[in-house]
Order: structure tokens, then C-alpha cells, then sequence
């Protein structure tokens, strides 16, 4: 499934799941800095902008950013708690993140998160890839999570331009 929203003449935030891996991709262009786009992505701003209005609200995040750190955060999804954890695998700063993701407790592989950030003519470039997740209904809420926290991401970092 494939899904685009619109943002006016300086982009879009697009967001596809792979029929044949199921990994969900997503992508949009920041009218700001690597560094910048970075941060948002490895401290608690991740509760600014890791939202779905009605459902979804991350409302704490902790990381140790470092190659073999843990990052954990909270929240309420569909009027229930949930939390979440993850192990950074690779920290490439401004460039490449990857960690995984999974909720804690859950009797599942964790999910693979994978950020990468490229110079494009309006800023920067952010792709991320969301792989391993088990099966078609969490896909799709992840591809619309994702969808809606990158717009959300956009605003916040692209009015700060830089």
C-alpha cells in the first residue's frame, strides 16, 4: 500500500510498505541541517513529534545513543499503555542510524529501524526503513504511524531551519 501526503510546494512525506518484504519505507525532505534532523531522531524531542492524534502519543523517551546503547520509550496507543525498547546498532552521526524496536515484554523478534540521512538541494533527506514487523495489520499501522510522525517531524524541524 502506498500513501502520500501532500505538504505544498516544498515536499511530501511518502510512505509505501514492500509487497515482497514487508518492510515499510518512508521518506521527506527537511529544509535543515543533518545535525539538526539527528538530534530530533536521538533525544527526548522524540515526544514532540513520535505522535498519531487519537492513536498514538509517545510521552517518554531515554537513550544511551552509542553503538550497543538502549533506548526505551512510552506512551498511550489506543487508549491503552504501551513501551517500547530497542538496541542501537549503528550510529553514524549526522548520517546513518539504526536500532531495533520492539514492545517490551512482546514474544517477537525485535523489528529493525534504519534512518538514513542524505544532503538534498532543500536541506536534507531522511529515509527510513521499518523491517521485521510480523504480519499485515502492524505493517499498515506502522506505515501510517510513520506517515503522520514525519509530517509532525517536518513542521518542527523545517521552521527551525537548522
Amino acid at each position: 500500500m502506498t500513501d502520500e501526503t501532500s505538504l505544498g510546494h516544498d515536499g511530501k512525506v511518502t510512505a509505501t510498505t514492500d509487497p515482497k518484504s514487508g518492510d515499510v519505507e518512508a521518506s521527506s525532505v527537511f529544509n535543515t541541517s543533518p545535525e539538526r534532523l539527528f538530534r530530533a531522531l536521538t533525544t527526548k524531542e522524540i515526544c514532540n513529534w513520535w505522535v498519531r492524534p487519537g492513536v498514538f502519543n509517545t510521552e517518554e523517551w531515554s537513550g544511551d545513543v552509542r553503538e550497543g546503547g538502549r533506548w526505551a520509550a512510552a506512551g498511550v496507543g489506543g487508549g491503552q499503555p504501551y513501551q517500547l525498547e530497542g538496541e542501537f546498532i549503528t550510529v553514524d552521526e549526522p548520517r546513518k542510524l539504526i536500532h531495533t524496536w520492539k514492545p517490551v515484554g512482546a514474544p517477537i523478534e525485535p523489528a529493525t529501524l534504519t534512518y538514513d540521512i542524505e544532503p538534498h538541494p532543500e536541506g536534507v533527506r531522511l529515509t527510513l526503513r521499518h523491517a521485521n514487523l510480523p504480519n499485515a495489520e502492524i505493517r499498515e499501522k506502522t506505515r501510517a504511524g510513520w506517515e503522520t510522525s514525519l509530517v509532525r517531524l517536518r513542521e518542527i524541524v523545517s521552521a527551525e531551519k537548522g
